[in-house]
């Protein structure tokens, strides 16, 4: 693979780090605050859960859009837009003086967080490519992996300095500075002469071009089915810390550092392969790294009928390493299927992505985290989905995979090389 066909600023990977933080922050800091504000507004635990479901559909709805708004105007005037609007919702989140309120500013916040990291990933890939944009979207995954880990810390510490009301303040600021940020220091990656014309019919028509591809299916599959065999375990964290590790709420460390241990490993080992591996051995050991994390699952789920520390935790590395490993190189070479819309190819992946996850956390997670071994079987079944789909993508392309990121000019359409015409 080459390095960028294009300078960009040093910033560049600053920028799209903290936009990546959005999301998560949205979610998991919010949590530790869930009492104060059922206390405050009289609401019970069902109706705290509306703050996040309100969230995530808002979410999922709008990151059909981002993508293809800036293929029509260009990335910059839809992130910049987006967390400003963002700013305002965490800013009359913080006012709130009912809960009605409160819910409608979460789902404003919804229909915006979604903009820098649908967009910032097309961004990639419009200023980068090769190795380079492997690096670059390896870093970015990191922090968005990290993100939630930490995100309920930082949530619980400010709640001790100014309450559920701060939460949303620091929130509301940070988008604030970072809007300015990318105000002054972002550059516009998409040119006029490669825009598309955003309109009902017109975006039907791409998403159904999408579905019309045949090796669009595999790559978003793949992408997709990716993270879940981890989100599954994170989704599952508070049965797992209290109810089979037996711990208290100091306990959850037990399942996170190992997951931000693999997390910064494989982006570590995602950095030194691009450009020395070729893009099909980086994703094939990447699934292997996640299967042989599933299988050492399930043989300590038998021999260890009652879960012990740290043993029980610590295939959660190997399984976070294969997701840096492989997801970066996937969501590169789903972008590659149409050059001239990755921003709506990154709102399909957003999309689908978070459908998944939405299903692991309020049906596979209540399901199978009464016991190890049941959490061990979700998660390989989810992870041999992915490994299957990479098959299925190797199966029905041509020529060698290693070629799908090779010197290309960003503007010449990829998959007439890698694949049959669609």
């Amino acid at each position: 693979m080459t390095s960028s066909h294009r300078t960009v600023r040093r910033s560049l990977p600053w920028l799209l780090a903290a936009l990546s933080m959005i999301g998560p922050f949205s979610i998991d800091a919010v949590f530790p605050s869930f009492p104060l504000i059922g206390a405050r507004f009289g609401v019970d635990d069902t109706a705290l859960q509306q703050l996040i479901s309100v969230y995530l559909v808002t979410y999922a709805a709008m990151s059909l859009f981002h993508g293809a708004i800036s293929d029509a105007i260009g990335r910059k005037p839809v992130i910049v837009t987006g967390m400003l609007v963002y700013a305002l919702a965490s800013m009359a989140a913080a006012m709130s003086t009912s809960f009605n309120m409160l819910l409608v500013c979460r789902g404003l916040q919804g229909v915006c967080a979604g903009a820098g990291l649908v967009v910032g990933r097309a961004l990639i890939r419009d200023s980068l490519e090769g190795a380079a944009a492997q690096q670059l979207m390896s870093r970015v995954m990191m922090i968005f992996g990290v993100a939630p880990v930490i995100a309920p810390m930082v949530g619980a510490w400010l709640l001790s300095f100014s309450g559920w009301h701060g939460i949303f303040w620091v929130l509301a600021g940070f988008t604030v500075v970072l809007s300015a940020a990318l105000w002054l220091l972002l550059e516009e990656t998409h040119p006029r002469e490669r825009r598309t014309v955003f309109a009902p019919r017109s975006l039907l028509a791409s998403y159904a071009s999408f579905g019309r591809d045949r090796v669009f299916w595999p790559l978003l599959i793949s992408s997709s089915v990716n993270f879940a065999g981890l989100f599954i375990y994170m989704a599952s964290a508070p049965h797992i810390v209290r109810n089979l590790l037996h711990l208290s709420a100091d306990g959850f460390p037990w399942l996170f550092i190992p997951v931000v241990i693999g997390l910064l490993v494989g982006a570590w080992l995602s950095g030194r392969m691009a450009g020395r591996a070729g893009v099909g051995l980086t994703v094939t050991i990447g699934y292997a790294s996640m299967l042989l994390a599933c299988g050492l699952h399930l043989t300590l789920a038998l021999l260890l009928p009652v879960p012990r520390l740290p043993w029980s935790m610590l295939p959660l590395i190997l399984q976070a390493v294969g997701v840096q490993l492989a997801f970066p190189t996937l969501t590169l070479l789903l972008l590659d299927r149409f050059p001239n819309q990755r921003g709506g190819i990154s709102s399909v992946q957003a999309f689908a992505s978070l459908l998944l996850c939405s299903a692991v956390a309020g049906v596979l997670s209540p399901l199978l985290s009464g016991q190890m071994w049941s959490l061990a079987l979700g998660a390989t079944g989810l992870t041999s989905i992915g490994a299957l789909s990479w098959w299925w993508y190797g199966s029905v392309t041509r020529r060698p995979l290693e070629q799908s990121l090779a010197h290309r000019d960003p503007g010449v359409v990829i998959q007439a090389e890698i694949a049959e015409p669609h």
